[in-house]
């Protein structure tokens, strides 16, 4: 007699099998970054879009389905345009009926102010929520795209393409830049100051970028461990800029580590304060306009320091680290550091590499972000 065994992979159930939140996440970063929309749900969902990577097909078509189509930026780039921004943090501005992608991508992005010097008036919306719309300008920034997003509502007509849209909550969408750490792999590397040096890899669960751990010489864990939280800096640490101090301060601290015999340097992957090699570039081209850093990124649109410091503390605790003495010139660091748990013993100073190309920098740094040169 036939006998019918279930086998246990015929009986797995099929949601293990659904993206999970931190893989949707890194769809829709995905998505943007290639001009496509994002469903953001809420209680009225809406299709969400980067401006700075949309076709004028994309653009056209988009703003032809909602009934209100507008643009939300953040509300430093809407001070930059004298726009209002009722929303406090963000502005919502409705698109004119003639506008097309060059009228929203010269709201967008600052580099065509001077092109395009006379904009608006603009018609801010107020009233109602703009949850759906943080969520978006919180999704473009973690793209590393200029925080400006065409927003739509789904309608009758939006319906067909929810199947082929990633979609995400408002709540998902808020935290994007969140992300469980994994210590993927460590191994010995040799290095210039310490030949039994050790390099952790750290891959984040939501896709975005690795980050690394490095270990100089073989580090007391019983004691404060002499520690630097440096972010990536492809221009400095590696083509050697002198617009910065980011390739001697990487320099100096693993010096310091090598002459102590032991320490630990993270390398944190948020490049240009958090915001991207290429908005970084846009903020370089800013500056070369008269704007400081600071004044660049708000013109941008971005924060002054869109790092996120709780990544560091994230690399300590994975690394037994409790304690720590940390090479930093940054008050905020410290602060953030012992917010997350971890115990800051000293703050050790860094000689800031100073040349005529960074004064202006330095001074800003000093004078607007409370660093310590």
């Amino acid at each position: 007699m036939f006998q019918f065994v279930a086998h246990a992979w015929r009986m797995a159930p099929i949601d293990q099998l659904f993206p999970k939140q931190s893989e949707r996440l890194a769809r829709a970063r995905a998505d943007l970054r290639v001009g496509l929309a994002v469903r953001i749900d809420g209680p009225i969902p809406v299709l969400v879009s980067a401006i700075e990577t949309l076709t004028p097909e994309r653009f056209d078509a988009l703003r032809s389905l909602g009934p209100t189509p507008h643009i939300a930026i953040t509300h430093w780039r809407a001070e930059v345009l004298k726009a209002r921004a009722y929303d406090g943090d963000l502005a919502r501005i409705v698109l004119p009926r003639d506008a097309n992608l060059a009228w929203a991508r010269a709201l967008a992005d600052p580099a065509l102010d001077l092109d395009h010097p006379m904009k608006g008036p603009f018609n801010s919306l107020r009233g109602g929520t703009a949850d759906a719309e943080r969520a978006g300008l919180n999704l473009a920034k973690a793209a590393h795209l200029l925080p400006a997003v065409i927003v739509v509502e789904q309608t009758e007509a939006t319906e067909a393409l929810v199947p082929y849209l990633t979609s995400l909550s408002q709540e998902d969408a808020g935290t994007a830049h969140s992300a469980l750490l994994q210590d993927v792999v460590s191994a010995r590397l040799p290095i210039a100051v310490s030949p039994q040096a050790r390099l952790h890899v750290f891959r984040p669960n939501d896709g975005s970028e690795e980050h690394y751990a490095i270990e100089v010489g073989t580090i007391d864990r019983s004691k404060p461990v002499l520690t630097r939280l440096h972010s990536a800096c492809f221009t400095g640490d590696v083509i050697g800029s002198l617009k910065c101090d980011c390739g001697p301060q990487l320099n100096g601290a693993l010096e310091q580590m090598g002459a102590e015999g032991s320490g630990v340097l993270l390398y944190l992957n948020q490049e240009g304060r958090g915001i991207g090699l290429s908005n970084k570039m846009r903020a370089y081209s800013l500056q070369n306009q008269g704007f400081d850093t600071v004044e660049a990124n708000h013109r941008l649109g971005f924060e002054d320091d869109e790092r996120d410091f709780r990544l560091g503390a994230a690399l300590l605790k994975a690394l037994k680290v409790p304690q720590v003495r940390l090479l930093t010139n940054n008050p905020a660091k410290v602060a953030k550091l012992i917010d997350q748990g971890i115990e800051v013993t000293d703050r050790v100073a860094l000689k800031p590499g100073k040349n005529p190309f960074n004064e202006a920098y330095l001074a800003t740094k000093a004078a607007k972000s409370g660093h310590l040169l």
